[in-house]
């Protein structure tokens, strides 16, 4: 029985697999890499904010305040979704209140926190186009869906309510958004688009590739083979 109980004890002090799991892929980000240059990206982004005119502020107007600086704020962000946890709940209370308090010693709670990020909404889809890679003549192009809820509660979704619509690929219907990315032969993100789910798969190719020099070939999709990359070389 002695043998039995320190057997069970030793097993409650063991973490679990899937956490210690999690923690090894989120020790591989650079976090420090990653915070720099996002805190570059909102210094430049503060300096160029100071010179445009802004509205003027009514007489005892409040403005938001937070002791988290944006930047930290999209660093997370970002580390999540880079961290191989399902869901940012888990990423926050399980392993960043616990173990990067000295990274961040300014962590709220993670209500507190939930409410900050549609701050940096903006902010983030900016820095993502500073992120894009180089241009090297060979481009791939594809969709992939971004579903908002499980099908059977597509009638009672209130939060996209407008924007998304019903989506048909080869492996069933969706309801949702659909992402369109473009990516060169190094894997590096050139162009995106997120479109309803119902929007051709050729019809942002225009925009996306407005840019872009080369020839382009698209994975196998429910549109015809080659049908977006023909598209892509009609326009030279």
């Amino acid at each position: 029985m002695r043998v039995s109980a320190v057997l069970e004890s030793s097993d409650r002090r063991k973490p679990p697999l899937r956490l210690s799991a999690m923690s090894t892929i989120v020790s591989r980000l650079d976090i420090t890499q990653i915070f720099c240059d996002v805190d570059d990206f909102c210094q430049q982004w503060e300096n160029l904010w100071r010179q445009v005119p802004q509205l003027p502020s009514t007489k005892g107007e409040r403005r938001s305040s937070s002791r988290m600086h944006l930047s930290e704020v999209m660093t997370i962000v970002i580390a999540f979704h880079g961290s191989g946890y399902k869901t940012f709940k888990e990423f926050y209370t399980m392993h960043l209140l616990s173990g990067w308090h000295k990274a961040f010693p300014n962590l709220v709670s993670y209500t507190r926190f939930v409410e900050l990020m549609p701050w940096c909404l903006m902010l983030l889809c900016c820095f993502l186009h500073t992120r894009t890679g180089e241009i090297t003549g060979i481009s791939f192009i594809d969709s992939t869906p971004i579903n908002v809820c499980h099908n059977c509660r597509a009638h009672s979704h209130k939060v996209f309510k407008g924007l998304v619509k019903w989506g048909k690929n080869s492996v069933g219907w969706h309801f949702g958004f659909k992402l369109h990315l473009i990516i060169n032969d190094c894997g590096e993100l050139l162009a995106f688009s997120l479109t309803p789910a119902n929007v051709d798969d050729r019809k942002p190719v225009p925009d996306m590739t407005k840019d872009l020099i080369g020839n382009a070939s698209c994975f196998k999709s429910a549109e015809p083979p080659n049908a977006l990359a023909q598209l892509f070389g009609d326009r030279g």
